[in-house]
């Protein structure tokens, strides 16, 4: 069979994921614009992804739920990552989004890997950090003529998810978790600990929010960021490799730049758009060149 028709298959891969990553921005900044509160909207998450994975629950490996390191993963990855990235985009564009979440990714993950690892970043990954960067200096210009504190807020708010999500990546590649069993861990045990706290303290405005929302947030953010998007990357990189697959990723800034203009009719100013090109760019070189191996 030609190469061309072996590596289709990962190409349609990368590409929904590529969509489903950008997707992921532009309907979390529609809920965080809706009357939904963020503890609404993780809560709609847990619970559709937490349907669909609890009659999987049974087959997890031995001494799962006991093992600590799985919960710490759950926490980091869904529980924190979600509650910071969803009040956040109450008060940042989507664009910011695509930057602080999946354009900073390599910037984070190489500081990680030193800090963790001792394992310094090649020059062909210090040149795409480096376009990150500037990728992000562009996109703050704006702060210094047209000051908003509560975009500010919002992008210190993603800006900590996107932390914790590198904290969770890093450690799960070196704790060398299945992503099936990562999946099920992550979703079931961020239900066990946050839906009891939900029902219970945190306000809610479901009953205010019209039923198309509702039906939106749960449909895509318990399947599709929750479930399809792992499933996807994974059969991207099982037939790309992680570098190619990681490249398509690289876009997701600009594409969400570009989609959150017709779609959640944001401005995409001349700055935002060079920072937009210079981290897609960046996490293009950063992604391609330098991947390092973490576990123990």
């Amino acid at each position: 069979m030609p190469a061309t028709h072996r590596l289709f298959p990962g190409y349609l891969a990368a590409a929904a994921t590529l969509l489903m990553w950008t997707g992921f921005n532009l309907v979390s900044r529609l809920g965080g614009k809706s009357v939904l509160t963020p503890y609404d909207i993780f809560a709609l998450r847990l619970i559709t992804a937490s349907l669909i994975l609890l009659p999987f629950a049974s087959g997890m490996p031995p001494g799962a739920w006991r093992d600590g390191r799985l919960w710490i993963l759950a926490i980091l990855g869904n529980l924190l990552y979600c509650l910071l990235v969803y009040q956040g985009f109450r008060y940042a564009p989507a664009a910011h989004g695509g930057i602080l979440l999946a354009g900073l990714q390599p910037f984070l993950i190489s500081a990680l890997v030193w800090l963790i690892a001792g394992t310094r970043p090649n020059r062909m990954r210090n040149a795409g950090l480096l376009l990150i960067a500037i990728g992000i200096v562009c996109a703050a210009m704006p702060y210094f003529t047209e000051w908003s504190a509560d975009s500010f807020y919002g992008d210190v708010l993603i800006l900590l998810s996107s932390i914790s999500w590198a904290f969770y990546s890093v450690l799960a590649a070196r704790w060398g978790y299945s992503a099936w069993t990562l999946t099920r861990a992550v979703v079931l045990g961020s239900a066990v600990l946050y839906l009891p706290v939900y029902l219970l303290w945190l306000p809610k405005q479901l009953e205010a929010a019209p039923l198309s929302m509702i039906v939106i947030q749960s449909l895509f953010q318990g399947i599709v960021a929750s479930i399809l998007a792992m499933l996807a990357y994974l059969k991207a990189v099982s037939i790309l490799g992680t570098e190619r697959a990681a490249a398509f990723l690289a876009l997701v800034p600009i594409v969400t730049g570009l989609l959150a203009i017709p779609l959640l009719d944001e401005a995409l100013t001349a700055w935002l758009l060079s920072g937009l090109v210079f981290v897609s760019l960046g996490s293009y070189i950063s992604s391609r060149y330098g991947t390092t191996s973490l576990r123990n």
